[in-house]
């Protein structure tokens, strides 16, 4: 199974806070250019991922932790859809709603930086679903 190192993850993650943080504190429509960075970077398998490619040049070696590419680009896609559902209700004129899902998209990268990835979770629960186990509850 091919592996995606960690480091370059991480580095997408604090991309996208950064982004989405200066999105809210100058303007919306910066999320247009994280959008871009994340389709490029899902369309090229990382490799057009401009905070890939800024961890490549000043992170020397792969690193030790990897992270499956499978689940790496179930969470890029997560990502550009809630990317594009923020930038499509700023378009329409709702304001709090654009906030709402790059809020929600703030609070997964943050939590995948502390630890919790959020939607590897919903990646699990994707899977059991697909493959038709049910959930009971203990």
């Amino acid at each position: 199974m091919h592996e995606v190192p960690m480091r370059y993850v991480k580095a997408n993650q604090i991309g996208i806070v950064l982004f989405v943080i200066l999105s809210f504190l100058i303007q919306p429509w910066l999320l247009a250019a994280l959008w871009i960075i994340q389709v490029a970077g899902l369309l090229s398998e990382g490799k057009l991922n401009l905070f890939v490619l800024l961890a490549k040049r000043v992170l020397r070696g792969p690193g030790q932790e990897t992270q499956a590419v499978e689940l790496q680009r179930f969470n890029n896609t997560l990502a550009i859809l809630f990317l594009t559902l923020s930038l499509l209700s700023f378009a329409f004129g709702w304001q709090i709603v654009g906030y709402a899902f790059a809020a929600l998209m703030l609070l997964a990268a943050s939590a995948a930086l502390l630890g919790y990835c959020i939607g590897c979770t919903v990646y699990f629960w994707f899977k059991q679903i697909r493959a038709g186990r049910r959930f009971r509850r203990t």
